[in-house]
């Protein structure tokens, strides 16, 4: 018995140790970042592989831009966007993580609501006589209260997975960037490597590919636009020009003359 409990307690120390190395190897890449631009991030690694192994062939896209040499209007609305709080937070909005988290609920409760209907639909088909058709299982739409530094921070580091354990290593890299980089240089490493569509990344990519301007030369509209798409790069690259991105990206003009910058 006893050797079991020291075998338990070494087996516990040694995760411990492992816990604690691969933080010390978080906080001095993020040391690095005050003065090295990041090359490559986590998520831009898997989506060459899905590249890759997909489509058979890597088509990439992406050009550092020093802070000075992008838009005021593209950072207004990307903060305008995504984290209106970006400049007053220490890393986590728990307000909009609170307000995400009751949408969330209120979504998961109607999707339930309806696939309930759904299987009652199904089940009257099925007692008259009726042939059923193998309906899709309705999914509640999950929305996010993740800050700028906490997308950075799962970008540069982490898996797209979601589970409770990502997620406090998500907090944990966040507080890091807070506390060793600027918040001019969190923005800066964002939008140069935040996905703007398949295969484009960073922001002189995405106005080269999108208006044919350099990333210090967008208009308010077009930064706005741009702005549009980060949660669904993919989605909105297929139709960049429809009625939503268009009336959101009104929106965004609106609302980017209140914006702080860092």
């Amino acid at each position: 018995m006893k050797r079991l409990l020291a075998g338990l307690w070494r087996a516990a120390a040694l995760v411990v140790v492992c816990g604690l190395a691969l933080q010390l190897v978080f906080a001095l890449r993020v040391a690095a970042m005050t003065v090295v631009d990041p090359q490559s991030t986590t998520f831009q690694r898997s989506e060459i592989w899905r590249l890759a192994t997909i489509k058979g062939q890597v088509l990439w896209s992406q050009e550092w831009r020093p802070y000075d040499r992008i838009a005021g209007t593209l950072k207004r609305a990307v903060i305008a966007s995504e984290d209106a709080s970006f400049t007053d937070h220490g890393g986590v909005d728990w307000d909009a993580i609170e307000k995400a988290w009751e949408r969330n609920q209120r979504a998961e409760a109607r999707a339930e609501r309806l696939q309930s209907q759904l299987d009652r639909q199904a089940e009257r088909r099925a007692a008259a006589g009726r042939s059923v058709a193998a309906a899709k299982p309705v999914v509640a739409k999950v929305v996010g209260g993740s800050t700028i530094t906490q997308q950075l921070a799962k970008n540069l580091f982490l898996s797209g997975e979601r589970s409770l354990a990502r997620k406090g290593q998500e907090f944990v890299i966040t507080f890091m960037l807070e506390a060793m980089l600027s918040k001019e240089r969190i923005l800066e490493i964002y939008l140069n490597n935040v996905e703007w569509g398949e295969g484009i990344f960073g922001a002189q990519a995405a106005a080269r590919h999108y208006f044919h301007v350099d990333a210090e030369r967008l208009a308010p509209m077009q930064a706005a636009r741009l702005a549009v798409m980060l949660p669904a790069p993919k989605r909105f690259e297929q139709r960049p020009g429809s009625a939503y991105v268009a009336g959101r990206a009104a929106t965004i003009v609106a609302r980017m003359g209140a914006v702080e910058l860092p």
